[in-house]
């Protein structure tokens, strides 16, 4: 009989991390180990309060649906018993993780990929002021960063890129608004932008406030993260993006992550992939879908003060599998 059980763990990070919508200096995960006839599948979640998410709302759902995880419940069953989100990450990639346990083979395996030697993730720029971001950029370039995410609000926007791509005038720079820039001229500020080569823009504008990108040229790609969570957003996107944000934890899991990537390459979408604050135990999950994207944003580990099993090894700009 398989046995579920559900832990709230605190991961305090190395340094505080700051978006348009708050700054953090740990992050509170929920952990599930899956056993069953001696076999181990283990998963981690981090709920976020910007989704209406708590451990404790978490690990309620969990203990909803024990009974029929106990009882064997099938991840294509889960799908339509939780919704999408942190509770139902933890409990499908824990899910995942049994299967490759039992069956003896990695995720890789199962998925029938080939895992390649090292993937390029996003080292992401902490919002801050113009002086520290720039020092941050200067300091990760020192450590052979290849990509960085800039964390922007609506304060100092091309002082602080410009800022950056003097220090990293070889890395590939995309920029993550996190919803902040509605009171900004869209249209002036992408034209500023170009000179400095960003490649992308992520969710410039809040969740159902974003109907004039339909009606702005962007030189570089506009991504749909808080306005995309699951697959069926895909479709009515289109219009307005040109790329996908999925996250494990927003989408509810690995299962409905590779839904999102059929859906995305069905309507000509590109796709990243990202994550919440969480350990390598969160970002082993998502590295199938991360062959799979053209951006990959897996740093969460690198802001931790201590990591976890099964631990990623994060230099000069990658993960090296």
């Amino acid at each position: 009989m398989r046995q579920m059980q559900v832990d709230t763990v605190e991961l305090p990070l190395a340094r505080s991390f700051s978006i348009a919508r708050g700054t953090r200096t740990a992050v509170t995960v929920v952990r599930i180990t899956l056993e069953e006839n001696g076999v181990i599948g283990l998963s981690e979640c981090t709920p976020t309060l910007h989704y209406h998410e708590t451990a404790e709302s978490v690990c309620t759902q969990l203990a909803l649906v024990e009974h029929a995880v106990n009882q064997g419940i099938t991840r294509d069953a889960l799908q339509d018993l939780l919704p999408a989100g942190s509770a139902r990450n933890a409990l499908d990639c824990a899910l995942w993780r049994l299967e490759a346990a039992q069956r003896g083979q990695s995720l890789w395996q199962i998925l029938q990929l080939q895992p390649p030697q090292k993937i390029v993730t996003a080292e992401t720029l902490s919002l801050d002021s113009l002086e520290n971001m720039i020092a941050a950029a200067k300091n990760a370039v020192s450590r052979g960063a290849k990509l960085l995410k800039i964390k922007l609000n609506n304060d100092d926007i091309l002082s602080k890129v410009a800022g950056i791509r003097h220090v990293a005038p070889d890395c590939t720079l995309i920029i993550d608004a996190n919803e902040s820039w509605a009171q900004q001229d869209l249209q002036s500020l992408f034209n500023s932008l170009e000179k400095y080569g960003i490649a992308m823009v992520e969710q410039p504008l809040p969740l159902g406030r974003d109907d004039v990108l339909r009606t702005v040229y962007a030189p570089f790609p506009i991504c749909a993260d808080e306005s995309c969570h699951t697959a069926e957003d895909i479709a009515a996107l289109s219009d307005r993006y040109q790329m996908i944000n999925i996250k494990l934890d927003k989408c509810g899991g690995l299962t409905e992550a590779l839904a999102m990537v059929t859906a995305a390459q069905k309507s000509n979408m590109r796709i990243m992939v990202g994550c919440m604050l969480g350990s390598s135990l969160a970002m082993e999950a998502a590295l199938p879908i991360a062959t799979l994207a053209e951006f990959v944003d897996l740093d969460g580990p690198i802001w931790l003060a201590g990591d976890s099993s099964p631990f990623l090894t994060y230099s000069q700009g990658h993960i090296w599998l």
